[in-house]
């Protein structure tokens, strides 16, 4: 089984994971989103330590890749980019929100679609919708919200609807069948889809990575 080291700052809770194959060897958070730069490296180095491993004992570093905060994704992108560098070790580069999915899905109603959703300002949120096989229906997207954006999908079954985005869209949404839970989201949720990626080869050019914005950086 591959041993992989999973960095998550593209949301509020930065998250990094030490995996053997599915299983957890050791695990690091932090919610204050405003010291993750800072937080990141010495984090690494105490998963390690807790882990009782070399850190060149990795085979791979797989990064939540985007969409997110801007900031978050070019933290984890260079961190994870710099250190397959100087292991020679490969990059696998995941989306955020189907890991959110995956981490709704484990956590939520099995017969429902599931709609992760990111702030991006204002009304306007980075989503996607996948069924309870994490097969894509709408494709990961920055979709200014309405009320209709969804309606075709909830006639026919309900659809969980979370992320920090989502009470954006409960405020716009009075229908029975949009469900809107609190998922926790961790970088162990992508634990599954970075041993599925390694298996395949699914990697990325060290050279020409880049987080997965969606949109151009905004400054107001």
């Amino acid at each position: 089984m591959a041993k992989i080291l999973i960095i998550d700052t593209a949301v509020e809770v930065a998250g990094i994971c030490l995996a053997n194959g599915t299983e957890i060897l050791a695990q690091e958070s932090n919610a204050t989103l405003k010291e993750q730069a800072g937080w990141l490296q010495p984090a690494i180095k105490t998963l390690f330590e807790r882990a009782g491993l070399a850190i060149s004992a990795i085979d791979a570093v797989a990064v939540s890749a985007g969409p997110g905060s801007y900031t978050g994704l070019r933290v984890s992108m260079s961190s994870a980019k710099g250190l397959c560098y100087a292991l020679s070790k490969p990059l696998i580069c995941m989306n955020t929100l189907k890991i959110m999915a995956i981490a709704a899905i484990r956590q939520s109603l099995p017969d429902s679609l599931f709609c992760p959703m990111i702030d991006a300002r204002r009304m306007e949120v980075f989503t996607a919708l996948y069924d309870n096989q994490l097969i894509e229906l709408v494709s990961p997207q920055s979709m200014v919200l309405e009320a209709e954006s969804f309606t075709p999908w909830l006639l026919k079954t309900p659809v969980i609807f979370f992320g920090n985005g989502a009470k954006k869209y409960k405020d716009l949404l009075k229908i029975p069948a949009a469900i809107f839970p609190e998922i926790k989201v961790e970088a162990a949720d992508g634990i599954g889809l970075a041993a599925e990626m390694y298996a395949r080869k699914e990697f990325s050019d060290l050279a020409y990575a880049e987080p997965f914005y969606l949109k151009p950086f905004y400054t107001p």
